[in-house]
């Protein structure tokens, strides 16, 4: 299985475990009938117990957030994996809504990212913006009142939870004088290709030609003229270096996923076999056979504590720093040169280090 169909299969899985233990929370399915689906999740070789904290965490932000719904209206209603129609802009147009939650004035939108790779901002965020129109397309009338739409990406994994306001008024101005005219464009295959991070989710981001372009810029400097480059091409290529790694694996994946599903034959490759890993078939074998041989058992058994991070899971933060924060160092991080905008702290080079 390719890294991106696994993580692709993980997400779906996580998705309709979360959809799974809301409805329950909320009475929309039978004990019985929780308890069935849950255990048969549980038997799926891409669950794990880092999937069931997740999705609670999930679960209980999205029940918060409908009780703050229902304070202020009893009516309130919250629906799972509701599908929305935004096609009166985007020909066609449709998507999942994983929570939706209606009440007066305020219309929420909540969505799911499992990944854990980048924290995934919901300030102005374009997927979101055409959900939210979808649910006022087809809610719109029965909650004529509608004021504000609320737009929240839930990121259990990364501890991330962002959040976009804006008026029905400005949204619906974005849908026709922005989102309309463009999707018309590109309904007609007309309109122009622009690469950026968005490309991450596309389906042909290993062979889209206005990626290759915009990323071989990178590839493609020409270093000898001058003999050295400026500090504001060595910025240049400091600022889009993970981009141009980002975009080679991605080629590399779709070359190889094409090689090995569809006998795909790439000029000048070949398909080799790595070197494999060995393991144990039988380890109560490996264990007798040793024992009957007379080894003694701490050959046989190594015996270590638990990884700090297993630990820190198991016991939660709090406990772990009451119970082990002063028994653990931490090694300084090895130095990075990234840009302003990282959150992380700066630091300052020693004066004594030689960069000549």
């Amino acid at each position: 299985m390719s890294i991106s169909l696994f993580y692709a299969e993980e997400g779906t899985l996580a998705h309709e475990l979360a959809e799974l233990k809301l409805a329950k929370e909320l009475g929309y399915i039978s004990r019985q009938k929780y308890t069935k689906r849950l255990k048969e999740i549980r038997l799926a070789p891409i669950y794990t117990d880092e999937m069931d904290k997740a999705t609670d965490l999930h679960k209980d932000f999205c029940v918060e957030r409908f009780n703050e719904a229902k304070a202020t209206n009893k009516d309130a209603v919250i629906m799972l994996e509701q599908r929305l129609d935004y096609s009166p802009w985007v020909p066609a147009g449709f998507g999942t809504s994983d929570t939706t939650i209606l009440s007066t004035k305020k219309l929420e939108i909540i969505d799911l990212k499992y990944g854990k790779g980048i924290a995934v901002s919901a300030y102005e965020n374009t997927q979101m913006k055409l959900y939210a129109l979808g649910a006022i397309n087809q809610f719109g009338f029965l909650y004529d009142d509608l004021e504000i739409v609320q737009m929240t990406i839930s990121q259990p994994r990364l501890d991330s939870i962002s959040t976009f306001e804006m008026s029905v008024k400005d949204l619906l101005e974005w849908a026709d004088l922005v989102v309309k005219p463009k999707a018309e464009l590109a309904f007609r295959g007309e309109g122009d290709f622009i690469a950026g991070d968005h490309c991450r989710f596309c389906k042909v981001k290993a062979t889209c030609r206005a990626r290759a372009e915009e990323k071989l810029k990178l590839a493609c400097m020409d270093f000898q003229k001058p003999p050295l480059l400026s500090d504001e091409e060595v910025v240049e290529v400091l600022n889009t270096i993970d981009q141009l790694v980002s975009w080679a694996k991605d080629v590399q994946e779709f070359a190889l996923t094409k090689a090995i599903s569809e006998n795909k034959l790439w000029p000048g490759m070949k398909l080799v076999e790595g070197r494999g890993s060995r393991k144990y078939a039988d380890e109560d074998a490996v264990r007798q056979a040793l024992t009957a041989a007379g080894y003694d058992q701490d050959l046989i058994h190594k015996k270590t504590l638990n990884t700090i991070t297993t630990l820190e899971k198991e016991l939660g933060k709090e406990t772990f720093n009451e119970l082990l924060g002063s028994l653990v160092t931490e090694a300084p991080g090895k130095i990075k040169l990234v840009p302003e905008q990282d959150k992380r702290p700066e630091i300052k080079a020693s004066p004594a280090a030689d960069f000549q």
